[in-house]
């Protein structure tokens, strides 16, 4: 496993370390001490996939409130997505800023996204599954997010979003609520 550290304090891009024959290749797709070697705990306890029928389909920004936050390790398995996360852990040298980055099943590249991140993603083909194990269950009361479109983060999308659920497009804009509550939870 290749880890490149993102611009964002604590979030890796994985790359696998294929060994390659006339077969094709193998390669570890997680392990427990290669993250521990990079500082992660990385322990999962629900393992979560999301089909999209068509292209510029937009799934975020989501995150979970405190005591349950959870990192999760994002992999397109089909089809292809530009994933964003945005460092919301206000003690973080990052705090508001976000990255993206190209996961398809081409690339083979995996996003680790530390707790205290919101997540989202848009899908650039039709028919993609994405795959992300994470290190908490899906807690409803906790369930938290803010809009993919909130001039706070100026996320440049590749595309502009075609579908978009109505829970995500009544999330809050960041400067009306989220600064509050996240202050609120110092």
């Amino acid at each position: 496993m290749i880890f490149k550290k993102t611009d964002l304090e604590d979030a890796y891009i994985i790359e696998l370390e294929r060994l390659g024959d006339s077969r094709g290749f193998f390669a570890r797709a997680f392990c427990e001490n290669e993250f521990a070697n990079h500082g992660i705990d990385f322990s999962i306890v629900q393992a979560n996939t999301s089909y999209s029928a068509k292209k510029h389909t937009l799934r975020g920004m989501h995150y979970q409130d405190k005591p349950y936050q959870e990192a999760k390790l994002i992999k397109c398995t089909k089809g292809a997505i530009f994933d964003v996360i945005i460092d919301m852990r206000m003690d973080s040298p990052t705090f508001k800023q976000w990255e993206g980055i190209e996961l398809s099943e081409q690339n083979r590249k995996m996003l680790y996204v530390p707790e205290g991140f919101a997540h989202g993603f848009m899908t650039l083909e039709d028919e993609t599954e994405v795959y992300y194990p994470v290190t908490q269950s899906y807690t409803p009361g906790a369930e938290k997010g803010i809009r993919w479109d909130d001039p706070a983060f100026n996320i440049q999308w590749p595309a502009p979003a075609e579908i978009v659920s109505e829970k995500d497009e009544s999330w809050p804009f960041y400067e009306n609520t989220v600064d509050k509550e996240l202050r609120h939870q110092l």
